[in-house]
């Protein structure tokens, strides 16, 4: 081909495809722009919506995804690219895809699975996969978790939606329980009285149902009682934690021993 005619041709399909590429530019640019919009939008209905916290992240995500699938699939009709081939390739390569991350698409199925059941929600405390923390977002893919020592913990969905969780935020009221020990010899009703004292002047414990107090075991160095008050589930730690204090401090003025593992060792003399 002489350069003229290689020029005439270049010009040619410039006529032809260049308006088509422009505009579909144009329409890229401007498509991303009023996605944008239409998110925060989106987002700005949801926030004034009683909608459950858990889902709003979720579902943003999956508008932001089929809106921009939308706009691609516009623009390559705009450079008359035919959608038939170009859907049969988009299958083919998303059943090659859907294979080599099956553990993600896992993940995405046990996302969903959570958010419609919701086993729990966001601010939940839960205990799940050897993690203890507080729910801080729920995503498509994975749960993130904040542990009391603040760090961020981030569990694949796939398995949190399969294996056993606790949740500890379900209830309202939770029950403390306490193992005491005292020494062999020291006043069992004594012991009892002190701890029933020591849980009446607490106003966090409930009063109904009333505490529990018994003897549960005769140790090796100690009779243990077994101690069980219902508390509301924001108390938990606190009342925990303060009883032990308690009867630490109370036990010595009552004449009654906090005993600790001893062994005795006679020598016998030949």
């Amino acid at each position: 081909m002489t350069p003229e005619e290689i020029l005439a041709q270049i010009t040619e399909m410039a006529l032809e495809y260049g308006p088509k590429i422009i505009g579909a530019i144009i329409v890229w640019i401007v498509g991303g722009w009023i996605i944008k919009l239409l998110l925060r939008g989106f987002g700005k209905v949801m926030d004034r919506s009683n909608m459950d916290p858990s889902l709003k992240p979720f579902l943003k995500s999956l508008v932001s995804t089929l809106l921009k699938v939308m706009l691609v699939i516009s623009v390559l009709s705009m450079l008359s690219i035919e959608m038939t081939s170009f859907i049969a390739i988009l299958g083919a390569a998303g059943l090659a895809v859907g294979m080599a991350l099956s553990g993600t698409l896992q993940n995405f199925a046990g996302g969903v699975m959570i958010l419609i059941f919701k086993p729990f929600k966001v601010g939940d405390v839960i205990d799940a996969q050897g993690f203890v923390g507080s729910v801080s977002e729920i995503q498509i893919f994975n749960t993130i978790l904040k542990t009391p020592d603040n760090k961020t913990i981030i569990i694949p969905n796939g398995g949190l939606s399969t294996s056993s969780m606790t949740n500890f935020s379900t209830e309202e009221r939770r029950r403390v329980d306490w193992t005491i020990g005292i020494g062999y010899g020291d006043d069992v009703d004594k012991a009892k009285e002190v701890i029933k004292n020591l849980c009446d002047e607490d106003e966090r414990i409930l009063k109904d149902p009333e505490v529990f107090i018994a003897v549960s075991e005769l140790a090796d160095s100690s009779v243990n009682f077994v101690v069980r008050a219902w508390v509301n589930a924001a108390d938990y730690w606190g009342v925990y934690f303060d009883m032990n204090e308690k009867v630490y401090k109370t036990f010595g003025q009552h004449g009654l021993n906090i005993p600790y593992p001893q062994m005795d060792v006679h020598l016998h003399k030949d």
